[in-house]
C-alpha cells in the first residue's frame, strides 16, 4: 500500500511540474507573441485573441468535455490524472508572466515554446496523465492503433493550427506549425528515452536459471513460449519479456553473465495494452 501511495504522489508531482512548464510556455511565449497552438490549447488561444476569454476558463470547460469522451476508452487512472493536470494548468494559467520575454524575432519564442511544450507533455505522460484536448484522442490512437503519441498529436493539432491563420495571420500560422512540430519531436524523443517499451525474446540452454534471475531482476512475471528446432527437433522454452529501455540494459548484462551464447531478439513496441506485471509466471 505504501508503494502505491508513493507512486501516486510521484505521478501527481510530475504532472504538476509538467502543468507548470506548459502554462509558462502559453503565458510567456505563445500569447504575448500571438502564436497559435493546436487542439484545445489552440482554441483557447484563439478565444483569447478574438474575444478576450480567459485561457483558464476555456481550458477547463473544453477539456472536461473531451474527458467525458475519453472516459469510455481510457483507464480510470489516466482520467483521474488528466483531471488533476487540467486543474493545475488552469491554476497556473492565472499566474502573471514569469519570463517577461519579448522579442520581434518571433521564431525564437516559437522554438522555445515547442521545446517547453514537448518537455511538459513528457513529464505529464511520465505521470500517467494527459493534458486532455488532442492528447486524449492521441492516447486512444496509440492504445488501439499503435501510432506514436507525438505524431498523432501533431496531426490532430494541425487541424486547429492551420485554420487559425485566418485569425493570427499566415506568418504566425507557420510559426505555430513549427512550434507544434518541435513539441511533437521532443515528446517522441522523451518517450523513447524514458517511456519506450521493448519486447525481448531469449533462446538459451539455461532456461530455468535464466528465467528465475530475470524475474528477480525485473520484479515481474516471465512468459515462457514453447518452441522446437526445425532441423534438430529439439524442444525448448523461449523466454518472452516486455521491458523498458533502462531495464533492457541491465537485462543484457545479466544474460551475458548467465549464458554468453544465448540468442536475444530485441524489438521496439509501439503500444502495450494491460500491465506487463500480468505476464504469465
Amino acid at each position: 500500500m505504501k508503494q502505491a501511495h508513493k507512486k501516486l504522489l510521484q505521478n501527481c508531482l510530475l504532472i504538476m511540474a509538467g502543468a507548470f512548464i506548459y502554462s509558462v510556455a502559453i503565458n510567456d511565449l505563445l500569447l504575448p507573441h500571438q502564436i497559435g497552438e493546436g487542439g484545445v490549447t489552440g482554441l483557447t488561444a484563439l478565444g483569447f485573441y478574438t474575444l478576450k476569454i480567459q485561457p483558464a476558463l476555456t481550458n477547463i470547460v473544453l477539456n472536461s468535455i473531451l474527458l467525458v469522451i475519453g472516459y469510455k476508452f481510457l483507464d480510470k487512472k489516466t482520467i483521474f490524472y488528466s483531471l488533476w493536470c487540467i486543474a493545475w494548468i488552469s491554476v497556473f494559467l492565472k499566474l502573471p508572466p514569469i519570463l517577461h520575454y519579448q522579442t520581434k524575432q518571433t521564431l525564437i519564442p516559437a522554438i522555445f515554446a515547442g521545446v517547453l511544450m514537448g518537455a511538459a507533455m513528457g513529464l505529464i505522460y511520465r505521470g500517467n496523465g494527459t493534458i486532455a484536448g488532442s492528447t486524449i484522442i492521441a492516447s486512444i490512437l496509440n492504445k488501439y492503433f499503435g501510432i506514436q503519441t507525438g505524431t498523432a498529436m501533431l496531426g490532430l493539432d494541425l487541424l486547429v493550427a492551420i485554420p487559425s491563420g485566418l485569425v493570427i495571420g499566415t506568418e504566425r500560422m507557420f510559426l505555430t506549425i513549427i512550434e507544434l512540430y518541435i513539441a511533437a519531436e521532443v515528446l517522441n524523443i522523451l518517450n523513447n528515452l524514458f517511456g519506450a517499451k521493448y519486447s525481448v525474446k531469449i533462446i538459451t540452454s539455461k532456461v530455468e536459471p535464466m528465467a528465475a534471475a530475470l524475474s528477480d531482476q525485473l520484479k515481474q512475471g516471465i512468459t515462457m513460449v514453447h518452441t522446437h528446432g526445425y532441423y534438430s527437433g529439439e524442444q525448448r522454452d523461449m523466454i518472452y519479456i516486455i521491458c523498458s529501455k533502462k531495464q533492457s540494459v541491465k537485462l543484457f548484462a545479466l544474460i551475458e553473465e548467465l549464458d554468453p551464447s544465448a540468442m536475444i531478439v530485441l524489438e521496439p513496441v509501439h503500444s502495450v495494452a494491460g500491465n506487463e506485471l500480468q505476464l504469465l509466471k
